[in-house]
C-alpha cells in the first residue's frame, strides 16, 4: 500500500535551486515529513526518475512525492456510524459533530467516537489514512470539526491554526441577561487545582480571549455569538461562568440542565484558506434542534 501522492511543476523562480529548498519553502513540507519520506517508505521522483533532496531543479521539471503509508492506532476501531458531512475533497473532511459524541476515544469512551466513525467511512471509500483532527470539540458540544485526510494536510492546517488562519464561531446560550450587547472576556485559564477535568480563570493560567455579541435575550437567558481569539480547553464555558453567566446545561461550570441535557454550545461557522488548493473555504453547520427554541 502506498501513501498520498502529490505532483508539482517547477516554476522559473526555482530553476537551478535545490529540491530540498523547493519542498521546504515552496511546498511547506516539514523537516519531519522529509525524514519520513526518506526513512519510512516514501519516495521522491523528478521527471519520473528517483531523486534525492540534493537534486538541482530546472524550470518545468515535474516533482512527485509519494508519502509513506499511514499507520493506524489499534486503539481506534472503525465503527459504522453516520456522518453529517459539511465539506469533503481529497485532502480534508469536515463534519457536523452531534452532541454526545466524543471526538476521540478515551478510557471512558472507547467506542462511538467521531474517530471510530471516520475510520469506517475511510474504509468504505478506500481512503488509506488514520484520523487527523485539526480541531476538537468537547463531547457535549456540537458543530464543525475539521479533519485532515493525511499528515501533510494536517501539518499545514495545524500551522495555519496556530497562526490565526482558522476562523471559528459559536452559538452559546447563557443563564441570565448579559447587559453589554458585545464584549471581550479576558482571563487566563488553567487547570483547577483539585480536578483533572475542570478549568478556571487563574493568574498562572494561559492567556485566553473570548469575544461575544448578544443575538437575543429572554428574561432568563441570553443567546450569544462567540469568536475565540485563543483556543484553551473549555474556554467558552469557563469564561462565561467567570462572567457570572454559565451556559445553560453546563452543570460542570454552574449551569442547570432543566431545559437542555448538555451545555448549549454549537460550533456553527468555520473559515480558512485551503492549505493545498489555496481556496477560501467558508462553512456553516445548522443549529441543532435542542438549541433552536432560543434562536430567533
Amino acid at each position: 500500500m502506498t501513501g498520498l501522492q502529490m505532483k508539482w511543476i517547477v516554476g522559473d523562480d526555482w530553476d537551478g535551486k535545490l529540491l530540498r529548498a523547493f519542498l521546504k519553502e515552496e511546498k511547506r513540507l516539514s523537516k519531519r515529513a522529509l525524514a519520513d519520506i526518506k526513512f519510512a517508505g516514501g519516495s521522491i521522483f523528478v521527471n519520473g526518475e528517483f531523486a534525492t533532496v540534493r537534486k538541482i531543479l530546472q524550470m518545468n521539471d515535474e516533482v512527485e512525492i509519494i508519502f509513506p503509508p499511514e499507520v493506524r492506532s489499534d486503539s481506534i476501531v472503525p465503527e459504522k456510524i453516520g456522518l453529517d458531512i459539511v465539506f469533503e475533497d481529497t485532502h480534508l473532511l469536515v463534519v457536523n459533530k452531534p452532541a454526545g459524541m466524543p471526538t476521540i476515544p478515551s478510557r471512558d469512551h472507547l467506542s462511538g467516537t467521531l474517530a471510530n466513525a471516520v475510520l469506517h467511512y475511510y474504509d468504505d471509500h478506500g481512503i488509506s489514512s488514520t484520523f487527523h483532527a485539526v480541531n476538537r470539540l468537547d463531547k457535549d458540544t456540537s458543530g464543525i470539526v475539521v479533519i485532515a485526510k493525511h499528515r501533510f494536510a494536517h501539518d499545514l492546517m495545524a500551522k495555519a491554526q496556530q497562526a490565526g488562519g482558522m476562523h471559528r464561531e459559536y452559538i452559546a446560550i447563557t443563564h441570565g441577561v448579559i447587559t453589554s450587547k458585545k464584549g471581550t472576556i479576558t482571563g487566563p485559564i488553567g487547570r483547577k487545582t483539585d480536578s483533572i477535568i475542570e478549568r478556571e480563570v487563574r493568574s498562572d493560567g494561559q492567556t485566553a480571549i473570548t469575544h461575544y455579541k448578544v443575538l437575543s435575550q429572554t428574561a432568563e437567558e441570553t443567546v450569544v455569538r462567540v469568536k475565540l481569539e485563543t483556543g484553551r480547553t473549555h474556554q467558552i464555558r469557563v469564561h462565561f461562568s467567570y462572567l457570572g453567566h454559565p451556559l445553560i446545561g453546563d452543570d460542570l461550570y454552574g449551569g442547570e440542565r432543566t431545559k437542555i441535557g448538555r451545555q448549549a454550545l454549537h460550533s456553527f461557522y468555520c473559515s480558512f484558506l485551503h492549505p493545498l488548493t489555496l481556496e477560501e473555504i467558508n462553512l456553516e453547520a445548522p443549529i441543532p434542534s435542542d438549541m433552536k427554541n432560543w434562536i430567533v
